[in-house]
């Protein structure tokens, strides 16, 4: 079974959205540590958090996507875009 790229982009200018949601997903990723195999922000060039990258152990893309609808982040509206694919690992270890 192939795991799963979550790739969710910030809008623009949404640093404070983010941070005023942060600890609500954080607690509610904590929550999902049986899915999650790897996971944490991604950074602008300035080095702010801009995005959200996960590695996820699911059965299928409908599961993903009811992961991604369940994140306080996707119900605060954070994200400008989202990008999901099925991952084989080859090289490294998850």
């Amino acid at each position: 079974m192939p795991l799963f790229v979550l790739a969710c982009f910030d809008k623009e200018n949404a640093l404070e959205t983010r941070m005023a949601t942060r600890q609500a997903h954080l607690a509610w990723a904590a929550t999902r540590t049986d899915a999650i195999k790897l996971g944490g922000p991604m950074l602008d060039d300035k080095g702010d958090m801009a995005g959200s990258l996960f590695i996820l152990d699911l059965p299928d893309k409908a599961a993903v996507q009811a992961f991604n609808a369940a994140d306080p982040y996707t119900q605060a509206g954070l994200w400008d875009r989202v990008e999901l694919k099925a991952f084989k690992v080859s090289l490294g270890q998850i």
